[in-house]
């Protein structure tokens, strides 16, 4: 199988956040899980995307699923991504391919520009309490606090300001008892005029990161709260982790655009 590392959300090589990307060309079933894991293991990034194709004629064009080193996940942005990145760039599919997963069919859309379009479905928020130890673990105290549904299963956070964002360090063993993934960190931008209009961090402890770069899967959540915010549909978030990137979002009632571009830095072949 050849194997592929694809930076995704953003222009350059070494940014954005990288996902292993493993097309199943000639195969019309995944390995066994266990199979799965150990190779998302040995890629050791956030997420390695598997996909195979499916038969013609149906409601989707390939079968995809991901994983963390840790563990398989419902729901990933930045790999889907990645995995249309090296369908499109390799001629191995052309126009939009549609990709069946534990999320329901996902459209990945490549624009004239370069870019990516995913339409995936928007993380429903209801308010909560925000629960006790949150503020310590995190370092910062929230203002806010949003549980953001079943398929991204994180808590979403407001912090008073960009910059509170941006110190953050937290104690990633202490936030795992507070949600089934993590914590999504995030405020309004201090700057609009630096192209983006709010900031966010995540960290994962439960599926075994302690923080992501770049969580396209985040920003369905993050588009509908600073929609509603800002009064646009049509925003732009930087995830201010190291690595760093940006995630293009319009929101479409029960649906969410992520627009970003992606890079292949690595491709090989898998041995084992």
């Amino acid at each position: 199988m050849r194997i592929r590392i694809v930076d995704a959300f953003t222009d350059r090589p070494f940014a954005g956040n990288p996902a292993g990307v493993l097309l199943l060309d000639g195969q019309d079933s995944f390995p066994d899980d266990t199979r799965l894991q150990q190779i998302a293991l040995e890629v050791n990034h956030a997420e390695t995307a598997f996909a195979h194709p499916l038969p013609e004629g149906g409601e989707a064009d390939w079968a995809l699923r991901w994983f963390t080193p840790a563990t398989e996940v419902d729901l990933c942005g930045h790999a889907t991504l990645a995995a249309a990145h090296v369908l499109h760039t390799t001629g191995t599919h052309t126009g939009p391919v549609r990709f069946a997963t534990r999320s329901g069919v996902l459209v990945a859309t490549p624009d004239r520009d370069g870019s990516i379009t995913l339409d995936f479905p928007t993380a429903p928020l209801t308010e909560v309490e925000v629960p006790a130890g949150v503020g310590e673990a995190l370092g910062a105290e929230p203002v806010a606090c949003f549980d953001t549904g079943p398929n991204v299963g994180d808590l979403l956070v407001e912090l008073a300001d960009e910059k509170t964002v941006l110190a953050l360090r937290p104690r990633h063993q202490d936030l795992a008892a507070h949600s089934r993934r993590g914590i999504i960190a995030t405020a309004r931008a201090e700057d609009p005029s630096q192209g983006y209009d709010f900031v966010s961090r995540c960290f994962f402890p439960n599926v075994g990161i302690d923080e992501d770069p770049v969580t396209g899967s985040a920003h369905t959540a993050l588009a509908p709260y600073w929609s509603e915010r800002l009064g646009r549909t049509v925003l732009t978030g930087l995830q201010a982790s190291p690595r760093s990137g940006r995630v293009r979002t319009e929101l479409r009632g029960g649906r969410t655009l992520l627009t970003g571009r992606a890079v292949t830095v690595i491709e090989g072949e898998l041995l084992a």
